[in-house]
């Protein structure tokens, strides 16, 4: 699988540009334990038997039951595994999300997800949200001195402004950043960017929100049909091809899925094929909006 898609350097890590998201593991509203626990086991295991390498995770998914499932199926994690863990949300219920970047809270979650997960360090700690009730600098200044603690190995970011990239990589070395990216939702084009003229690892969630373009006789389904593949792995391969910083993240708990979600990394679009589909952005708004 991953081979396909190349590597990518993400400051002392390395991993294959196509990882594993673990959120849609936890039950509904990301909201305690999975429907299926066998079943979750299961797919966090065969995705590294099919040569996922980067695993992405939160201690808000649960809370904290993707990490205590991740352990439990991959522990000890054998090279060249990461781990992605990210801190700065709390979690009051199912499909609720509220900021908190308080120092002592983001180093409380670090410590937590250091037991979770069971390890002396984490490879990847990224900010999940910049509190915007708490200085900037004082979120970024906690994640600086936990990595240079030797608790994280490397820090990222997630759903941020270039502005806020720039002032956390005057403060601490920022490797990734994780912010919503997609065919139809392309509104950080300007950080996705910026990553790539800074060597930034840029991890698109919500990889396949493509709503009504997935939709059959759409403009995704067209190429799918053309390839013979389906709108999922168009959308991951258009993904891939659209910027050599990207790596993305998809997530499932089914088995099927993860491996026609790996096996985009194959996928070859033509020129014709990726900019009918980078450029057409009118006809793709349309689309969209349709019914």
């Amino acid at each position: 699988m991953g081979e396909d898609a190349g590597t990518l350097q993400l400051g002392s890590l390395t991993a294959h540009r196509l990882g594993f998201g673990s959120m849609q593991l936890t039950g509904p509203g990301v909201w305690g334990p999975p429907r299926d626990h066998d079943g979750a086991i299961a797919v966090l295991r065969h995705a590294v038997e099919l040569g996922i390498d980067l695993i992405d995770t939160a201690d808000s998914y649960g809370p904290n039951v993707a990490e205590e499932l991740i352990r439990e199926a991959l522990h000890p994690y054998q090279a060249p595994l990461r781990i992605a863990t990210k801190a700065g949300l709390t979690r009051p219920g199912p499909d609720r999300w509220e900021d908190c970047g308080r120092p002592e809270y983001l180093r409380q979650q670090c410590e937590g997800s250091l037991r979770r997960l069971g390890v002396d360090q984490i490879d990847l700690f990224q900010l999940h949200r910049v509190d915007p009730a708490v200085p900037a600098e004082d979120q970024f200044g906690l994640l600086k001195e936990l990595r240079d603690e030797g608790k994280v190995a490397e820090v990222g970011l997630s759903e941020v402004s270039v502005a806020q990239i720039e002032a956390a990589r005057r403060i601490v070395p920022i490797v990734s950043v994780q912010n919503q990216y997609n065919i139809a939702q392309r509104s950080s084009e300007d950080a996705l960017d910026f990553c790539a003229q800074h060597q930034i690892a840029f991890i698109p969630w919500f990889p396949l929100g493509n709503g009504k373009l997935a939709e059959s006789g759409g403009p995704i389904d067209q190429i799918a049909q053309e390839l013979g593949v389906t709108v999922s792995q168009v959308s991951l391969a258009w993904l891939l091809r659209r910027s050599p910083m990207m790596v993305p993240i998809p997530g499932t708990s089914s088995l099927a899925h993860l491996e026609e979600n790996c096996a985009a990394a194959a996928i070859s679009l033509t020129d014709a094929q990726y900019e009918q589909l980078a450029d057409d952005r009118k006809k793709l708004r349309r689309w969209a909006l349709k019914g």
